[in-house]
């Protein structure tokens, strides 16, 4: 049996549409943004939602795939790793970055019902 060790399953709505770019001759990379919440109740007893904001990394046939299938908002579950890495910026400060490099992804369909609350509360 094969183990992971560094695997993550992400479950939110994208922020924008995914940026596909061609990095050299065949070579293509997406980039998104993934937005995660959670709920709970706070000490006085208010519901409180917890956004956390995910950069997604897809290379290859999947970053093709995503730049067909995905636009912001859609609902999806992203797998992948966990990538740190840091580079210089043009003012020659390092920086730390960290995303998700997906290997696999799901667009999630929601119910009726679900798909109106959603517009009504949009509205």
């Amino acid at each position: 049996m094969r183990t992971q060790n560094n695997h993550v399953r992400l479950i939110g709505n994208l922020g924008f549409d995914p940026e596909v770019r061609e990095i050299a001759t065949g070579r293509k990379v997406s980039r998104m943004s993934l937005a995660t919440h959670e709920s709970y109740l706070n000490t006085e007893g208010e519901r409180v939602t917890d956004t956390q904001w995910h950069t997604v990394v897809a290379w290859g046939r999947t970053a093709e795939q995503v730049g067909l299938l995905l636009t912001k908002g859609m609902p999806v579950m992203v797998e992948g790793r966990i990538v740190h890495r840091t580079y210089k910026g043009k003012d020659g400060v390092k920086r730390l970055v960290t995303e998700v490099v997906m290997n696999d992804f799901k667009m999630i369909t929601l119910p009726k019902r679900a798909d109106a609350a959603v517009a009504k509360a949009a509205a």
